[in-house]
């Protein structure tokens, strides 16, 4: 039996939860008071006059111009976007309507897990659907309510949906993965993944290599730090990888769900949308440091140029991965013409000028290596996804992405929940896929990828689909199928040396931040929109000395002792 407490031991124990509420308390206080004093110093900084110049319309300088107006009390009408195109957002795009077609360039998979300064910004955005709530609790409400378990992931040539509970690896996969994730990343200048297992082959043939490949567009010849980088930073997903539980799905498209609300969000803030323009070049201040004195323009009505103060500030999105991109439609292809990316040649031109600008080079001197093709599929009526829902096991947006592993293209396709379009009307339906290897020859139409229209490529895929004999009934729905080529959509991936990515804000610099998938952020991984928030957070708080706020680090997972147990166990399945 239990023995009673006595009245002292019970005056004891109050005693000491009271104290430590008194503690919490005063703890609390402390920090209430600590965070007031930071506020109230932001608030009585006076930047007078100083203009900032975002170079890009992309997130990364939507989240940079949120930054400075959230926690630098920067004047939004000093805040300048400069964009030569006509539509904000980057690679976050969505765009078209129930008459023509609607197009997904392709689609930025969120995560919970590691979007650590993504999710914290947007939890200051304020949703355009759901009023009181914001960005972040709209998104990660929705996902929690269309949970993703993929049945489908992988199909083999004769239509079969592929048992992937096993990753398919031998020990000598599990050791060159093993050797990989302690090998330092000073040792992995231009390596290519290809060349790293160049003794176990057989990692290529793995149901482990078609997914990851895949879901976030891996080739042979990608850069094999960035491979390190994804395995490191996403070690949790590896233990998922089979059903795609740990993909984060936006309400609507990213164009729609990320980018219109925080353009909204500086829009109250009179934030400066006007310059619209290509920036051509930048000059710089003789000497040693980084100090940028005017920015050169060209625009409908000719060359122009904005010269800098003293105190002024010039960030630049230095690579666009879907610059150059062409579309096409039901009936033509989407031209294959890999000109020079204009962020790139910006890039370039700066490069010359100073050192410890990086070397864009490798990311676009290689189109041949770093095209895709996606294209989108908008229908009347709910025919082709009732059919892909029944081939599947998963109805729109519970699935995820649907491997083909034995095309020539190596396509996928996904369906996301409907609508995915705020202006999708409900007797409408779309969804996209993508093929990495565009210059090979169809299994069923006879042609590269790249030479297909939108037609002959949803040809294709019905004919992997097993859905060959239902052509013409399917067509008969079909409003268009958009293409798209993207010459360097994969060009943050490209084998390069360490210094080719400079730093955002470069060693030296006074006034000069660049921001994108292109730059250098220790441990963190490209291709995604923390990258970009990461980014435009580093370069704001470097650039205006910020101490009341922190960059939330990356999260070491790899560090956690459960789910490399986890890791492990899967490489053994």
């Amino acid at each position: 039996m239990s023995k009673k407490p006595s009245n002292k031991n019970i005056l004891l124990a109050l005693g000491a939860v009271a104290g430590a509420a008194a503690v919490a308390a005063i703890t609390a206080n402390k920090l209430k008071k600590k965070s007031e004093v930071q506020n109230r110093a932001v608030t009585e900084i006076d930047h007078e006059d100083k203009q900032v110049y975002f170079v890009g319309g992309g997130l990364a300088s939507l989240a940079g111009a949120a930054y400075l107006v959230r926690d630098c009390n920067f004047k939004g009408e000093n805040i300048h976007i400069i964009e030569r195109m006509k539509i904000l957002g980057g690679s976050n795009d969505g765009s078209g309507d129930p008459i023509n077609g609607f197009l997904c360039r392709g689609g930025r998979m969120l995560n919970e897990e590691t979007y650590e300064n993504f999710w914290e910004l947007f939890s200051s955005i304020p949703s355009l659907d759901l009023p009181g709530k914001n960005v972040t609790e709209e998104i990660l409400n929705f996902d929690h309510l269309h949970p993703t378990h993929a049945q489908a992931r992988l199909i083999d040539k004769d239509g079969i949906i592929q048992d992937v509970s096993s990753m398919g690896f031998n020990n000598n996969d599990r050791m060159a993965l093993g050797k990989l994730m302690i090998t330092s990343e000073k040792k992995l200048d231009n390596i290519t993944i290809e060349e790293w297992f160049s003794n176990t082959p057989h990692f290529f043939q793995t149901n482990f290599w078609y997914m990851w490949q895949t879901t976030f567009a891996f080739q042979k010849w990608s850069s094999l730090f960035e491979f390190k980088r994804y395995m490191e930073r996403m070690i949790f997903e590896f233990s998922r990888i089979e059903t795609l539980e740990g993909v984060t799905r936006t309400p609507y498209n990213q164009y729609e769900s990320v980018i219109l609300p925080l353009k909204a969000y500086l829009d109250e803030f009179d934030v400066d949308f006007s310059i619209n323009a290509t920036v051509t070049d930048l000059d710089f201040k003789q000497g040693d440091e980084v100090t940028v004195t005017s920015i050169h323009l060209e625009d409908c009505q000719g060359e122009k140029v904005i010269k800098l103060n003293s105190e002024d500030i010039c960030i630049i999105t230095n690579g666009c991965m879907t610059d150059s991109a062409t579309i096409g439609d039901f009936k033509t292809p989407a031209e294959y013409n890999p000109i020079k990316p204009i962020a790139g040649e910006l890039w370039a031109k700066i490069a010359k000028k100073k050192i410890g600008l990086g070397n864009p080079e490798p990311f676009f001197g290689h189109p041949d290596q770093t095209n895709w093709e996606s294209f989108t599929v908008t229908c009347k009526g709910n025919k082709i996804l009732k059919l892909i829902e029944k081939f599947s096991a998963n109805i729109p947006g519970s699935g995820a992405l649907m491997t083909f592993k034995d095309s020539s293209w190596l396509m996928s396709i996904v369906v996301s929940s409907q609508p995915h379009f705020k202006n999708q009307p409900l007797d409408t339906t779309i969804f996209w896929g993508y093929g990495l290897y565009t210059e090979k020859v169809g299994d069923y139409v006879k042609k590269p990828m790249r030479e297909c229209t939108g037609e002959e490529m949803l040809i294709e895929l019905l004919h992997h689909l097993q859905m060959a004999d239902k052509i013409d009934e399917i067509m008969d729905t079909i409003i268009n199928v958009i293409p798209c080529m993207m010459p360097y959509i994969d060009s943050q991936f490209q084998p390069r040396k360490m210094t080719d990515r400079p730093k955002v804000v470069p060693e030296g610099s006074t006034n000069f931040a660049m921001i994108s998938q292109f730059v250098e952020i220790p441990e963190d991984m490209v291709f995604t929109e923390e990258y970009s928030v990461r980014a435009a957070k580093i370069a704001v708080y470097t650039l205006l000395n910020i101490k009341h706020k922190k960059i939330i680090p990356v999260t070491q997972y790899k560090k956690k002792p459960r789910i490399l147990k986890d890791a492990l166990k899967t490489s053994y399945r």
